[in-house]
């Protein structure tokens, strides 16, 4: 088969490897698209690579049909051979095919695309682990999702509307926020022209507070918003786009009863990510077949454009996800 691996100078070459052996409790899933997250362009540069045990090209994300099980599989699941399946990875999913455990594969929600199904699986799993599970986020409450534009903020935000909560969010101009307002935002922050901390402060005040944030830019901002959070409110910080350091103000922390918490998906037991896809597929895939949310993939190219697909990211470009597709 072929996979896409960093060649010299950060490029992508799609080069002949040899073909997944699947172990007793893994299928074989014949990918046709695979979405682009930002830790592919990470794992280029050479500073995030496979966990042990994956392929060492990347790809989190992908969507197929399963070609093969292995012997232990039909006690284990229902999952056959011809079955539509997205699935969440550690890595491999810039190729034609990949070997995957049995837990860690979803059904395909009726209505969706394979490309829109690729789509579903590290950014459903990453803003429902990170808004209901670390974030504790009820219906009725407010979330702040920053990087409103983002593939991740895609899902995030329509994501927590459909379950009830109040969202704001950040961009970095009037055009994008004009871009992004299909997504259900209820508040859109041009953060190049108004100040996030004084925003959330006026929210405070008028009595609709944060209760939760999912955080991918942290930085300086962080804890010049944190004091304004609701009593008991979680900051989950998953990355540090916009720097690694801020100051916190240590008295609201006491006084609220505020709680920051650093969260990654990547480093969760194999057992923990089953159980997750198992809360997407229960509470999550029911909201799609319904209509009352809709995957947002910006751009589909074709595998051989890897490069340029991650490129799109990387210029800010993409308002939603890309997708590469392997084969029709």
């Amino acid at each position: 088969m072929k996979a896409m691996l960093v060649g010299e100078n950060e490029s992508l070459v799609w080069t002949d490897v040899e073909d997944p052996i699947i172990k007793d409790d893994e299928v074989l899933v014949k990918i046709h698209a695979a979405a682009i997250n930002r830790a592919d362009i990470l794992q280029r540069k050479g500073t995030y690579p496979s966990p042990e045990g994956c392929p060492p090209w990347p790809g989190l994300e992908v969507a197929g049909t399963i070609e093969s099980v292995g012997k232990d599989v039909p006690k284990l699941s229902s999952w056959k051979i011809g079955d539509r399946v997205c699935a969440l990875l550690g890595g491999g999913g810039y190729a034609q095919y990949v070997a995957v455990k049995y837990d860690m594969l979803m059904p395909i929600p009726a209505g969706l695309t394979l490309e829109e199904a690729s789509s579903l699986p590290e950014a459903y799993a990453t803003s429902y682990l990170n808004l209901f599970i670390e974030g504790h986020l009820e219906k009725g409450q407010t979330a702040f999702i920053p990087a409103g534009a983002s593939g991740l903020a895609s899902a995030a935000i329509p994501l927590a509307k459909a379950f009830g909560a109040r969202v704001i969010t950040s961009v970095l101009s009037d055009e994008i926020a004009e871009k992004i307002k299909n997504l259900g935002a209820d508040i859109i922050i041009n953060s190049t022209t108004q100040n996030t901390a004084e925003i959330l402060e006026a929210e405070e005040k008028s009595g609709r507070p944060v209760n939760v944030s999912m955080d991918c830019l942290s930085g300086e901002m962080l804890g010049l918003s944190l004091p304004y959070m609701a009593r008991g409110g979680y900051w989950v910080v998953i990355s540090t786009l916009a720097g690694i350091e801020t100051n916190v103000k240590l008295r609201p922390l006491l006084t609220k009863g505020l709680h920051l918490v650093g969260s990654m998906l990547r480093n969760r037991t194999p057992a923990f990510k089953a159980e997750l896809l198992s809360m997407l597929v229960n509470n999550v895939w029911p909201k799609f077949e319904s209509g009352e949310l809709r995957p947002s993939v910006y751009k589909v190219l074709p595998i051989e454009q890897a490069r340029e697909a991650q490129a799109i990211l990387e210029r800010g470009e993409n308002i939603g996800k890309v997708v590469l597709r392997v084969c029709d």
